[in-house]
């Protein structure tokens, strides 16, 4: 079965609509489509890019001939009656809505604008992870994979400094994980099938305008009748994600890179003050290189002995604990490295554009690029690092970093465009990933976690993490971005999220407190797993195993999370059954309230869990809006509420606001956790 798709022509205009939406309207006075070249100037500068285009030309299509070949259609649009035409689409039906397919163009024009219908009181979200608006109504969003930048506030000092230094500040849309997806109040999805640079345009009250710096493929509408249902139908579209290993919430992960000494004795003091651990996550596995940013870890992807002498051995103790060892990796390889010879020898490396040796430079070293356009090199990654010198030596996964980083000058064996194949990386680098779980036969038990993405990246990446959020309460860079984050990128089929619990990037003088990890934590234990990270400067900044009122503070919270784990393993098999996301904006199941489409500093933790943390530094008491529809029952002091209404309540610390949504099936377990 098909959606079916009406068209109504008069003279020039068109409108075409679907289940009741209008989803393209056209006319001479108002084409929805226009065809230009432009001259793009790009600067990549360690994963930040400087990008700027000059519109040499910009065309109207005016006139319209349509075409009709039985439940499908042609659009043929040119610039004026009489002239050839300059682009063709075709109009095809599927089972969740209808494709507009393209079929033509001419040749020369390397720039398309697409108006879509909007209404004035319309609500947009998704467009990959967007960290700083959930709500992408009245703001531009440039989609193009990159570092997200430093403070990504260009009112704030911190950014100026970092964009003064080292051109790293960023601004509001920079991510990690962009996709020329997004989700429509009117309950519809737009995804557009290209991986060139776009830019979509919502600050127009009747009309969106996507840009596009190559001709997409074509145009995905995807419909549904209800907002969770339409997160499904987009889940199924771009890939469900595998069941959430089980081991994870068995307590905290720990995040450590001082060595095993270090690491045994951190664990050590957790096991003492009752903190359930599942898992040391000690990226500095395979060493470390000291750099003006900080401690950074050395690319040769291999154990090395000197920080973790008795490893292997170590790892099986561990076991017998019931506790997993994880390491890091990225798809780069430092050139004074053994692991960079053997890829040069076997010509696994990109290749500059004349054929000779390419380098990035990632800060004070230079790294070779693996190349996985092509097959034989994207093997030998899977066997030769992710296999032999990770999986088979023991470790249970990794964090899978930097997919964002492919420079656009370099020539690839597949003999792409590289700003064509900039933002297909990131899926290309989690396949690999995930097919080295698969081929050892490890996949929902070993795992990996990224935050470089992009369309498909949901179909291979089983665990998203925020990036590299400043050690701070930020309205841009700090705790709540990850709450926005979380929400948006789940709305897209990501139904697994988590964060460094207290950031990461520590510059400037801006230092992580021991208020912002506690708060942090608070929030982590309501999300798939809890992580921490000592962050980019450790020995500057608070860790969690220097204070024991916060050690006790974080064992409570983190035994909290231990005991909402059949309630986490329902809701993830929930994601792999219908794609639901475990952090749900507030409209997800209450798509009545329209007071709860622009929320994102707060969010249902499955149906039945309203998380609201608190993201200030100093506050005792904190509001949180309750949808309505349902009665809430404050979860630390039992008080109920109605919902439609906003509500303060006290929020010491170890007290987070939560509200557990009165008469669900599990309310008498919720509140006995309280206790």
């Amino acid at each position: 079965m098909v959606m079916q798709f009406t068209l109504h022509q008069e003279n020039d205009s068109l409108a075409l609509r679907c289940a009741g939406r209008l989803l393209l309207r056209h006319a001479a006075e108002a084409p929805c489509l226009f065809v230009g070249q432009g001259r793009e100037s790009m600067e990549m500068y360690r994963g930040n890019f400087a990008i700027e285009d000059y519109v040499e030309e910009r065309s109207a299509l005016r006139t319209l001939a349509v075409t009709q070949d039985g439940d499908d259609a042609t659009l043929t649009f040119a610039r004026h009656a009489g002239d050839a035409p300059q682009l063709v689409l075709a109009v095809q039906s599927t089972p969740h809505g209808v494709h507009l397919v393209v079929r033509y163009a001419a040749p020369g024009w390397n720039r398309l604008w697409l108006r879509l219908p909007a209404e004035k009181d319309e609500h947009v979200w998704g467009c990959g992870e967007q960290m700083s608006y959930f709500d992408l109504r009245g703001r531009h969003f440039p989609l193009w994979t990159s570092e997200p930048g430093v403070g990504r506030d260009k009112s704030t000092h911190l950014t100026w400094q970092a964009d003064v230094t080292s051109k790293s500040g960023g601004d509001y849309y920079h991510t990690n994980y962009p996709q020329p997806s997004f989700i429509s109040s009117q309950r519809y999805c737009l995804h557009a099938e290209t991986t060139a640079y776009a830019d979509f345009d919502f600050r127009q009250p009747d009309f969106h305008e996507l840009q596009f710096w190559a001709m997409p493929e074509r145009l995905e509408f995807m419909l549904a009748d209800s907002f969770a249902d339409l997160v499904g139908v987009v889940s199924q579209r771009f890939g469900r994600q595998p069941q959430l290993p089980a081991w994870l919430q068995n307590g905290a992960m720990l995040g450590l890179k001082g060595g095993e000494d270090h690491a045994r004795a951190i664990l050590a003091q957790a096991q003492e003050h009752g903190l359930p651990v599942s898992a040391l996550w000690c990226e500095d596995w395979v060493g470390l290189r000291q750099t003006s940013f900080g401690k950074r870890l050395f690319w040769d992807w291999r154990w090395q002995p000197q920080r973790y002498p008795d490893l292997k051995n170590w790892i099986a103790d561990l076991a017998r604990q019931d506790i997993r060892f994880l390491g890091y990796v990225n798809p780069y390889l430092c050139n004074d490295g053994v692991l960079y010879q053997e890829a040069l020898r076997q010509g696994f490396l990109a290749t500059a554009t004349d054929g000779g040796a390419y380098l990035v430079d990632f800060g004070e070293f230079d790294c070779g690029v693996v190349d996985f356009t092509n097959p034989a090199a994207a093997l030998w990654f899977e066997e030769r690092i992710l296999r032999q010198e990770m999986l088979d030596f023991g470790l249970s996964g990794w964090m899978a970093d930097f997919g964002e980083y492919l420079p656009i000058d370099l020539r690839l064996h597949n003999g792409a465009d590289a700003r064509l194949m900039h933002n297909a990386w990131p899926p290309l680098w989690a396949e690999v990933n995930a097919r080295a779980i698969e081929r050892a036969d490890k996949t929902g038990d070993a795992t990996f976690f990224m935050r470089a993405g992009y369309t498909g990246v949901q179909a291979h990446c089983p665990l998203l993490w925020a990036g590299d959020q400043s050690v701070d309460f930020s309205r841009h860079d700090g705790l709540q971005t990850v709450i926005c984050g979380a929400l948006s990128s789940g709305l897209l089929g990501n139904a697994y999220h988590h964060s460094d619990i207290g950031g990461y990037t520590s510059l400037f003088g801006n230092l992580r407190t021991a208020e912002l990890f506690q708060r942090w934590t608070e929030m982590a234990v309501f999300t798939s797993m809890m992580r921490t990270h000592e962050g980019n400067r450790p020995d500057e900044n608070f860790q969690f195993y220097q204070d024991r009122d916060v050690l006790r503070h974080f064992a409570r919270m983190t035994r909290l999370h231990v005991a909402l784990a059949p309630y986490i393993r329902s809701l993830a098999e929930d994601a792999v059954a219908r794609g639901l996301p475990l952090q749900r904006p507030l409209f997800l199941h209450h798509e009545g309230d329209r007071a709860t489409y622009a929320i994102q500093d707060q969010y249902l933790f499955g149906p039945d869990l309203l998380v609201a943390p608190v993201h200030a530094a100093g506050a005792a008491r904190w509001s949180a809006y309750l949808p309505q529809g349902d009665a809430w029952i404050h979860l630390w002091s039992g008080a109920a509420f109605d919902g439609g209404q906003r509500v303060e309540v006290d929020a010491p610390l170890g007290q987070p606001p939560v509200f557990v949504r009165r008469g669900c099936a599990q309310q008498d377990f919720f509140l006995s956790l309280a206790a």
